[in-house]
């Protein structure tokens, strides 16, 4: 993991724009788990946006990454993280890896992620971040997220990061019982959903409305 070394002006700098992040964009919107919080301080959210946006990294709004692809809004990443209420030890499905961002968060709060990134660039990029930075629980593939990641499930929790128009079903059996999946869901209007399997079935709620980049793939092509 990147440590801070306050002998560095510029770690110390980016430390403490990342406490400003926390405190004005996170914890005044609401967010209040502190696993979250500390895993959100420590995770160097500019090492994971391409060099020439870095200086916006902490904005209160999502950034470019490439790729047609964004980095979700700062209280977006720690709301969803918040909402998957999974535990150190756990083990998480992510479909969207993009910039990686959102896989490191939940790696540093102790959990496994397995993330899976359509995008063979930004896969191939989000992964090398991630080894560089050393979040060893942090595992990608590149390919087709439509059909999780079978052969590791089930899974404590499930986070989408690309809105489907509605969830795969795939997706809905790789969830363990008590676990919830966060999911945009939607084509132009998109609502975030906590769906959580039970043993009689699945519930469903809706958190707040948000905006995503579609999911694409073999998505697409379900009826």
């Amino acid at each position: 993991m990147v440590a801070c070394n306050s002998a560095d002006p510029e770690i110390d700098r980016w430390v403490a724009l990342r406490e400003k992040m926390v405190k004005r964009q996170i914890e005044a919107m609401g967010v209040q788990e502190p696993s979250v919080l500390a895993a959100i301080r420590s995770v160097p959210r500019h090492l994971f946006m391409p060099e020439e946006n870095r200086e916006r990294a902490y904005e209160d709004s999502p950034q470019a990454i490439g790729q047609g692809q964004t980095i979700s809004q700062p209280y977006i990443v720690a709301l969803m993280t918040e909402l998957l209420e999974v535990k150190p030890g756990g083990r998480v499905l992510e479909i969207g890896t993009g910039s990686g961002y959102q896989a490191a968060v939940i790696a540093a709060m102790g959990v496994e992620v397995f993330s899976i990134e359509i995008r063979p660039l930004l896969c191939e990029t989000s992964a090398q971040t991630l080894a560089e930075l050393g979040y060893e629980n942090a595992h990608v593939r590149c390919g087709d997220g439509y059909g999780g990641w079978p052969e590791e499930a089930p899974f404590d929790g499930i986070i989408v990061t690309a809105a489907p128009e509605r969830v795969p079903e795939p997706l809905l059996e790789q969830l363990a019982e008590g676990a919830h999946m966060v999911i945009p869901v939607g084509a132009f209007y998109q609502e975030l959903k906590v769906i959580t399997r039970r043993v009689d079935g699945f519930t469903e709620r809706s958190v707040i409305p948000v905006r995503f980049v579609p999911m694409t793939g073999e998505i697409e092509r379900v009826e």
